[in-house]
Formats: C-alpha cells, structure tokens, sequence
C-alpha cells in the first residue's frame, strides 16, 4: 500500500474575506472568520515544525476582471461586495492589490506552494494537481474559507483526482452557521464520500507521531 504523505491546503485566507472592510466583512461581518484564524494558525505552525508540505491559495482577477465570468461579477454585488469596486484594502477580488493578499497570521514562508486562481476550485485554473503527485502526496488536509464555496469545490475536485481529504472542521468556516454546519456533514455522507472531518489537534498530533518515528 502507497504510504501517506501529508500536505496542508490553506484555502484564500486572504484579507478580502478576514479583515474589515473586505468582501466578507461587507457581506457578513467578521464573527464567521474570526474564531478560526488561531486553529488555522496553529495547523500552518504544525505543519511547517514537522515538516509537512503546505500549499497556499488566492481567489483573485485580472483588474480589467476580463477573467471573472459576468455572473459571478453580477451576484457579488447582489451579495454587497461587488468584485472590482473599491473598498479600504482595494479594489475587492484584484490580484495584485492589498486586499487579496493573505492575512499576515498565515502568510506563506519561502518554499510553501502558492496559486492564484480565477475560478472557485483550485485544481481548474493551476497546476496544483501535477505540483502534488510531484510531491508523492496521497492525503489533503483542509484548512480555509469559504467552507462552502472555495473549500468544497476544491476538496470535491481533489476527492475526483484520488486524494484522499481531511477537512478540519475548527479551521474552516463560512458565512452563514447553518451552511458551515451542513458543509461538514456533506463530507461524513454515504460512509464519507469526500472523506474525513477532523480537528486541528489530531490533525497535529498525527504528524508529532510521524516525526517522531522517523
């Protein structure tokens, strides 16, 4: 049997969707994001102290949003957080502006995989995938926002590539308490169809364990 390798997928923990002023804030506030920052944290320190490969990602467009579909530009401002308009940070959703860039808890290190992406999921618009079967990697551990937008679809697009996918439950969130709620549950489906829900620290644990019987 092919031995487990671990990697830590920190799914858009971007300024836009965490502090004031960005899209999440102008959408729902900051209660949703707030109490899953330091769990998040403590799994991106975990990782980086035994070892484990960690891959950061950014929902972000072109700032003449040529590569933003007009329906997803139509219903964020449906949302309150029109993508292009300007906000404290920037203009909302534009690579290359403050506001896109990943909150300074959990910014990536040299040598940590990032992607820019024009799309929800990860593995549509990036080389995510090739990156990871180069790194002998078999298991994804998920950390990120939104549990119900950009985590799902990337988990679910990763589960159809064959990895194997732990969502940890104290490190992801959404907007809506009800949604997050559901979203976890999706996963413990039909004896776990998406995979596994777990905590930060057993995630961490796991891989104390692994270090140690190197």
């Amino acid at each position: 049997m092919k031995p487990i390798q671990y990697a830590l997928l920190m799914i858009d923990f971007q300024n836009d969707f965490c502090l004031k002023g960005g899209y999440g804030d102008q959408c729902a506030g900051l209660d949703w994001v707030n109490p899953v920052i330091p769990r998040a944290k403590a799994l991106l320190e975990g990782a980086r102290a035994y070892g484990v490969p960690v891959i950061h990602t950014r929902e972000g467009y072109a700032s003449d949003l040529s590569d933003c579909p007009p329906l997803r530009i139509e219903r964020s401002e449906k949302a309150g957080a029109k993508y292009g308009s300007e906000g404290p940070m920037g203009r909302l959703m534009i690579r290359g502006e403050y506001g896109n860039q990943i909150i300074e808890e959990l910014a990536p290190i040299e040598g940590e995989l990032q992607y820019d992406k024009n799309s929800y999921g990860a593995f549509a618009t990036t080389t995510i995938d090739e990156d990871l079967k180069a790194l002998g990697v078999t298991d994804l551990v998920f950390a990120g926002v939104t549990a119900d937008i950009c985590v799902h679809t990337t988990l679910r697009e990763a589960t159809d590539r064959g990895y194997n996918c732990l969502y940890v439950r104290d490190a992801i969130s959404t907007l809506n308490p009800y949604i997050r709620k559901a979203a976890e549950e999706m996963i413990r489906q039909e004896g776990g169809i998406w995979g596994e829900v777990v905590d930060s620290e057993a995630i961490i644990e796991i891989w104390a364990k692994l270090k140690a019987s190197e």
